[in-house]
């Protein structure tokens, strides 16, 4: 055994310290007994953004308890990383020396990990299962920490949304310009392909301070009826009397927030009456989400993201399109653009977490029809204390005719 107790924490592990007491006593609420963190190889994000150690070659346990001071199993190849670490340590080398560690750590104890009965939310279900036997061989009893990183994880900072908006107004601002782009190249004859485009749109974000993490989708009528289509280095021509669709993100800094945007238009001189009507759909379904939520900060009631899926899924399908929208309403949103928060979703899913304060998400619906043609609007959405916010401030309502005279 080794311990450091009594020393202030330092370098990684002093934005645990500062959040120890939050952490503990939202522990207690829960009834559990900690909240047990493991990793090899940072595999699991929780864990290294909290603890901050890096790529580590031997496993380690940390329990963060909901009383005391927590308490380490490391190895003992691998001390440097917890130099500074202020709490109890235990070192092992053996495999019967890491379970004894265990068992005397963990008996009897109600934890949670990163897992998700049945792989309910696959982004939190990061824990191999041979490590939770091993835990549950110890005598503990696992829950999931999905609400714990709700609230510890994928919260935004008050950088991390000012980020955010900064971000969300660079892509929409890209994105107008590079319809404008797509449109004079159609009217001047020039050969422009949807990858081209795409490099346009990265090179720009990058330019205007948005290229960590940045991509993009450019997708022409009926490529836009496949929601992860890639165009490559080249893709489709663009071409008259089709729709375009735009999809966009980027963040400003490795250790910010993405903001992720979807826009459409038309390539021709006004937009048949049919594409209109599929637009609409999806724009009101979009809104009827936002308003759901709305409605819901104004009562002081609490949603979750399943919830908010059915008000958007349900009005697509009352439009008679529900079997064309394949996919989730929408994502969390923290510093990975698909991020391990609550997800909009009861579809791929069922997702109980609630939205709570902090937390940032895209609701995004669409209509594909393969083969034919797809449309899809996507905006962000940060609880705040003020209620849901939307970013951008002004999205799309109408559908443009980018060859309008």
């Amino acid at each position: 055994m080794s311990t450091a107790t009594g020393r202030a924490p330092s370098g990684s592990f002093s934005g645990v310290a500062a959040r120890l007491e939050e952490i503990q006593a939202a522990l207690r609420e829960q009834g559990l007994d900690g909240w047990l963190l493991y990793d090899l190889h940072a595999r699991n994000a929780v864990a290294d953004r909290l603890l901050g150690l890096g790529d580590l070659t031997r496993r380690y346990f940390v329990l963060l308890p909901a009383e005391g001071e927590p308490h380490a199993v490391t190895h003992r190849i691998e001390q440097g990383p917890w130099a500074d670490w202020p709490w109890a340590r235990q070192e092992y080398s053996a495999w019967r020396e890491l379970d004894a560690a265990l068992s005397g750590l963990l008996q009897g104890k109600r934890v949670a990990m990163e897992v998700s009965a049945r792989d309910a939310v696959p982004a939190v279900d990061v824990v191999p299962a041979g490590v939770l036997e091993l835990v549950q061989s110890a005598g503990a009893e696992v829950v999931s920490s999905g609400d714990l990183i709700t609230r510890f994880y994928s919260r935004w900072s008050a950088e991390g949304l000012a980020s955010h908006r900064r971000a969300a107004g660079v892509l929409a601002a890209v994105a107008a310009e590079a319809f404008q782009r797509a449109a004079a190249a159609v009217r001047s004859g020039e050969t422009l392909h949807e990858g081209e485009l795409r490099r346009w749109v990265l090179d720009e974000l990058a330019a205007r301070g948005c290229g960590v993490g940045a991509d993009a989708i450019v997708a022409l009528g009926a490529n836009a009826a496949n929601p992860h289509y890639e165009p490559g280095e080249r893709g489709a021509p663009l071409m008259r009397d089709q729709v375009l669709l735009l999809d966009l993100w980027a963040k400003e800094r490795e250790d910010l927030v993405y903001a992720d945007q979807t826009w459409m238009a038309y390539l021709g001189e006004s937009v048949p009456e049919r594409i209109v009507t599929l637009w609409e759909a999806v724009r009101d379904a979009r809104d009827a989400g936002v308003s759901f939520l709305r409605e819901r900060w104004g009562a002081g009631q609490p949603v979750q993201g399943r919830e908010v899926d059915d008000i958007v899924r349900g009005l697509i399908t009352a439009r008679g399109y529900g079997d064309a929208f394949v996919h989730r309403t929408g994502h969390s949103i923290d510093s990975a653009t698909h991020g391990m928060g609550p997800n909009i979703d009861n579809l791929e899913t069922s997702e109980t977490r609630l939205l709570i304060p902090g937390v940032g998400f895209s609701i995004e619906p669409g209509i594909y029809l393969r083969g034919d043609v797809g449309l899809r609007s996507e905006i962000n959405v940060y609880m705040g204390d003020a209620g849901p916010e939307v970013t951008p401030p002004a999205p799309q309502m109408e559908l443009p005719a980018l060859l309008a005279p």
